[in-house]
């Protein structure tokens, strides 16, 4: 939907619709970003309805902006952060299909200072505890004809594939059949901003543990062409595989709060603890900056253990105390 750039009056709501489609249809965008853009867009078009505001989009000044930052300051700063760069990308649009509109926030600028919170991140026990008790349950089950003893090798092979390779659960959850090759154990992942990577599954035990999943679960595979298939045929969605893996962490009796992306997490920063370079961990991860990555520089306590035991300088100051 386009905006006729002679047009002096531009409501609100047109703008919005104009904008998402433009997102959608021209610059192919994900659903999980429409989604952000017309949730935050239309909180914003429900406080200018509420403050009486004109709908001409004209009227919105710097003040009005200002203003709404002030009623949505009490959410998290990433949010507020997520929220004003939705106006602002719709406003950009407006000003680009438009000669005569002034971009408010051509006059604002704002700052926001979000607190840099640590990653929660498993210790190899822990990660070992949680798969000990998916393997265990499975090795209970004699009867291996039946669906939970099928379900049950889809779980392994879901959690296994998240702390094999650090990608995200909706990236898992996405996954098709013709972008696994179990055979080499190549991946194709594609990531946010439909960024392609590749990742390799190198350990034999897991490349095994796919084929069995694959053939248990083939006639759906082949039917829906998702590779993880819930109970009715269709894709898992990330919401199951969060409930699934909390059952499991429950059953494991591991006190952390962990998440599909505390795999992730987890991944990442033990490759770093075997002094794996940053760059090829952010390849990995699929990071488009290695700023991203580098918060698990942070949470990387047992190299830091190690280069402060046999590097810092004090080692060579011997002083005994007197008794």
């Amino acid at each position: 939907m386009y905006l006729s750039k002679k047009t002096k009056t531009i409501h609100l709501e047109e703008c919005i619709n104009g904008f998402i489609f433009h997102c959608q249809y021209e610059k192919n965008l994900s659903g999980k970003t429409i989604n952000a853009y017309t949730i935050d867009l239309t909180q914003f078009q429900s406080y200018v309805k509420g403050q009486n505001f004109c709908s001409n989009v004209s009227n919105i000044s710097k003040d009005v902006i200002k203003n709404y930052l002030q009623t949505i300051y009490h959410y998290k700063p990433k949010t507020v952060k997520r929220k004003m760069a939705s106006l602002k990308a719709m406003f950009n649009y407006l000003e680009y299909e438009n000669d005569d509109f002034i971009n408010p926030f051509r006059k604002i600028k704002i700052r926001f200072k979000e607190p840099q919170i640590l990653p929660i991140v498993m210790t190899i026990n822990e990660v070992k505890k949680i798969l000990s008790t998916l393997y265990e349950e499975l090795n209970n089950n004699a009867k291996t004809d039946t669906y939970t003893y099928k379900s049950q090798i889809r779980n392994i092979a879901i959690i296994e594939l998240l702390f094999a390779t650090g990608m995200r659960v909706s990236e898992l959850c996405n996954l098709k059949i013709t972008d696994i090759d179990i055979k080499t154990g190549v991946i194709k992942v594609f990531g946010k901003g439909s960024k392609e990577r590749i990742i390799q599954i190198c350990d034999s035990e897991i490349k095994s543990l796919l084929k069995k999943y694959r053939k248990f679960y083939a006639n759906s595979i082949d039917k829906d062409g998702n590779f993880f298939i819930n109970r009715l045929g269709y894709a898992i969605s990330t919401q199951s595989v969060r409930l699934m893996l909390q059952q499991y962490v429950q059953k494991a009796g591991v006190l952390k709060k962990i998440t599909p992306h505390t795999f992730r997490h987890t991944f990442a920063t033990l490759l770093l603890e075997e002094n794996v370079d940053i760059r090829y961990i952010q390849n990995m991860l699929g990071h488009s900056t290695i700023s991203t990555t580098q918060i698990y520089t942070h949470v990387n306590t047992e190299s830091q253990k190690r280069i402060l035991t046999s590097k810092h300088p004090r080692r060579k100051l011997k002083f005994m105390a007197c008794e």
